[in-house]
């Protein structure tokens, strides 16, 4: 029998679904390899039982998540299940089911917020507030607040002690359970990696200045594209060969072997960056496999015009993993998959009028999540390790997004989670800020404060370790210009959430080299 707090850790993960906010549309262009958040809010809400709602995070969208048919693999759904009527009769347990719900420190709507907590989450009951129709109003709970053990009290109003009544299809077949994850790998000691982002051109054509970067700095790792977002390869693999991609055409290192032997000399961790599902060569080899219209067959794009192919295809998987596979071979200490994602589809929102070719049945994040479970599978035989990048805000709402991202069935699977937490790509008013770009350090201590609370909802957690901005967003109103000043403030908060890893983003390899001493 399961000990009672990993119950409580199970039925969280099995109860978590979509929130009362989803996503908005996108507001930003097509830029920094199309990773933009969505604008997307969170409501917080209590009640002195009149059902008035106070809207302190602005929310932003519908759930208008993906609900496909459950598939036919039914083992990680029953062994939840299972563990979940472990704790079914434990009458002092309540479920939240707003998005996310003020805890204050008495029993009354004028009592102080002292806390939150989030959908889903399964609480303990320690006393409670009845009417004089001896109705529950209020529920004295105990929670986690900041990492602290406290005491407070949440309006009955937004509770449920049916987890079913908050169970979404579209989550019920997702892998929640404990994972046999790799502590280290004697020969991959990990890395408490402090990272830069490198293109196919800059390793080609100015390592040596990114080298020395390293050696003036506190970088010690280096994300470089091996399959970037045009479906390049870093150097000739033999996947590209035999799928027959054109990948190879252009790809710029002839001598593998010495340009990994240059960045390990260097004390150098390696990251090879495989871009998943966004990739236009395969799709030009393999355009019945692209994301279509339903009514008229055409290609589905976003702004950048670049075609989306089924995260659903078995195949794509296995070119991806060859790639990989060649990755590890040649000496990089860790593969992350990025683009690991649907596209944006107005929070779901488009998903009539699009197929997917979703041949099983599948909703998406529980793709998204087999995908990894099939890369760990593959790849840790090689002794590398896994990491994904997701949006910024997915540890901040309480579904996948529109986009198959749930950060529990994520970040159980990986060993690494990368959220692209760039200000800029925050939309206006997110987290009670007027322009989240213009407050770096508020902006990064929010979001990750919410990565860290989803992280104890689960028992095998990846490391969080975020992508940070090194760049100015001079499309968003009201930005900054950022420099030294704003990328050491990502990293301070960061540091102030006991947080030491993070990797830097700058499109043109261009960085702030003050802001990482």
């Amino acid at each position: 029998m399961l000990k009672r707090g990993t119950v409580l850790i199970l039925v969280t993960l099995l109860v978590l679904v979509i929130g009362l906010g989803g996503c908005a549309t996108e507001t930003i262009s097509d830029t920094d390899k199309e990773r933009i958040a969505n604008k997307e809010d969170v409501t917080v809400i209590d009640s002195n039982n009149t059902g008035k709602e106070d809207k302190t995070r602005n929310n932003e969208g519908d759930s208008d998540s993906n609900q496909e048919n459950d598939t036919n693999e039914e083992q990680d759904s029953q062994q939840n299940q299972e563990s979940a009527k472990e704790t079914e009769s434990k009458e002092n347990i309540v479920y939240v089911s707003a998005s996310r719900l003020n805890v204050r420190s008495e029993g009354s709507i004028d009592g102080k917020i002292i806390g939150s907590v989030i959908k889903g989450r399964p609480v303990e009951v320690l006393d409670k507030q009845v009417n004089e129709a001896g109705e529950v109003t209020w529920y004295k709970i105990a929670f986690d607040n900041n990492g602290e053990n406290s005491e407070g009290w949440i309006s009955a109003n937004y509770t449920v002690k049916d987890k079913m009544e908050l169970l979404g299809p579209a989550y019920r077949e997702l892998d929640l359970m404990p994972q046999d994850k790799v502590q280290e790998y004697p020969s991959n000691p990990r890395v408490e990696v402090k990272g830069v982002y490198v293109t196919i051109h800059s390793a080609a054509g100015k390592i040596d200045q990114l080298i020395e970067l390293a050696k003036e700095t506190d970088i010690n790792a280096f994300v470089i594209d091996v399959k970037d977002d045009n479906g390049n390869m870093l150097f000739p693999t033999k996947a590209a060969e035999k799928f027959g991609t054109g990948a190879n055409d252009k790809a710029p290192i002839k001598d593998i072997q010495s340009f990994m032997k240059k960045l390990k000399d260097n004390n150098i961790y390696t990251i090879a960056r495989i871009v998943s599902f966004k990739d236009p060569k395969y799709a030009k080899k393999y355009p019945e496999k692209a994301i279509i219209y339903k009514s008229n067959g055409k290609p589905f794009t976003n702004r950048d015009g670049i075609i989306w192919l089924s995260p659903h295809d078995r195949e794509l998987w296995e070119y991806n993993m060859e790639v990989s596979k060649e990755a590890a071979k040649v000496g990089f200490n860790e593969i992350q998959f990025d683009y690991v994602r649907f596209p944006a589809s107005n929070g779901g929102r488009m998903d009539k009028y699009l197929d997917y070719r979703n041949e099983l049945g599948e909703s998406k994040p529980v793709t998204i999540q087999r995908y990894l479970k099939y890369a760990r599978k593959e790849l840790s035989p090689l002794n590398v390790y896994i990491s994904a990048d997701i949006y910024g805000q997915v540890g901040s709402v309480a579904d996948d997004m529109g986009i198959g991202q749930y950060w529990e069935a994520v970040s159980n699977i990986v060993d690494y989670v990368s959220p692209m937490m760039y200000p800029s790509h925050y939309g206006n008013g997110v987290y009670g800020l007027p322009v989240p770009d213009a407050y770096p350090y508020e902006t990064i201590d929010r979001g990750v404060k919410d990565a860290i609370s989803r992280n104890k909802n689960i028992e095998t957690p990846a490391i969080i370790r975020p992508w940070l901005q090194d760049f100015t967003a001079t499309w968003v109103k009201g930005h900054i210009r950022y420099g030294d000043k704003e990328v050491r403030a990502q990293i301070k908060a960061l540091e102030d959430n006991g947080i030491n890893e993070y990797l830097i983003w700058n499109p043109s390899n261009v960085y702030s080299r003050g802001g990482l001493k």
